[in-house]
């Protein structure tokens, strides 16, 4: 499957932070998850990927070139949702258009304006009055009506009701149906990626746990509960990581088939992504 999008070995230091060896590969006509704790580098990764902040080491190729040598046509192709906009806030959705025409080869104003009226969004009323649901709504319309190839979103969903989430989530879908586009989203509401996402990548202190489908994580882990005396029967190489809590102990295990096989007495619940979130970061080995 081809890529989109391949990060490799990528290597960012500041004096309190550190991204350490970072390597993502996006296939054309998926939906990617970039999932982790607040400060766990995702902005700082997607930053990185738009060269708005310089990397130390590694390598970044986006539609097969590589971004340092091909920054101005790759932008062309690329939609962007970060929380610092660089739109003013003093410029209305009509305002948006008018300098989005002068930015975008491909805009597309009907499109464009498609998306404020599903929106439901006033169009000469300016953002700084808008709502924060309204406000990323805006930032959504505006990334996608130049029909970019590659979507870079951080935390798109964030101060948006349950209704309003659902139809944006259900844009992103649509926006890979061609084949030949692809989302990397980064989102604390695991629960959306849970309904969306294709693969999964988990970032944690400046690195990547794991990078999975969706399937795999959901389908093949699992979690078990069990006694300290039921504990101190298994094998530490049987499962990934343990959480002791006051009345039991959870078991993240890789392959749950194989686990109950070999300890069939045991009950395996069906992870969420936040499960397997918390008991990587908060449990032990």
């Amino acid at each position: 499957m081809e890529n989109i999008l391949e990060v490799k070995n990528l290597c960012k230091k500041y004096d309190d932070f550190e991204l350490k060896n970072i390597s993502i590969e996006l296939p054309k006509g998926v939906i990617m998850g970039f999932i982790g704790e607040n400060g766990a580098g995702k902005t700082t990764t997607i930053k990185s990927i738009l060269n708005s902040t310089k990397i130390n080491s590694g390598s970044i190729k986006i539609f097969g070139m590589e971004l340092d040598k091909n920054e101005k046509k790759i932008k062309e192709d690329i939609g962007v949702v970060l929380d610092d906009s660089f739109l003013s806030e003093y410029l209305t959705p009509n305002d948006v258009n008018k300098v989005m025409k002068n930015i975008y080869k491909n805009w597309n104003e009907n499109l464009y304006f498609k998306y404020i009226e599903e929106f439901k969004l006033p169009k000469d009323k300016i953002s700084k009055d808008f709502s924060n649901g309204m406000k990323m709504k805006l930032k959504i319309a505006t990334a996608i009506s130049h029909k970019p190839k590659l979507l870079l979103l951080d935390e798109p969903t964030s101060g948006l009701d349950p209704v309003a989430r659902n139809d944006i989530l259900d844009i992103f879908q649509d926006f890979i149906k061609d084949g030949e586009s692809s989302v990397l989203v980064s989102t604390h509401i695991t629960s959306d990626l849970e309904h969306i996402a294709d693969y999964i990548t988990f970032i944690n202190n400046g690195e990547i746990l794991l990078s999975k489908t969706r399937e795999e994580l959901l389908e093949q882990y699992g979690i078990v509960k069990c006694s300290k005396e039921e504990f101190e029967k298994i094998d530490k190489s049987d499962y990934v990581k343990c959480r002791k809590n006051k009345y039991d102990i959870e078991l993240l295990v890789q392959n749950k088939f194989d686990f109950k096989k070999k300890y069939d007495s045991q009950v395996i619940d069906k992870p969420t992504l936040e499960e397997i979130m918390v008991i990587y970061i908060k449990g032990e080995k």
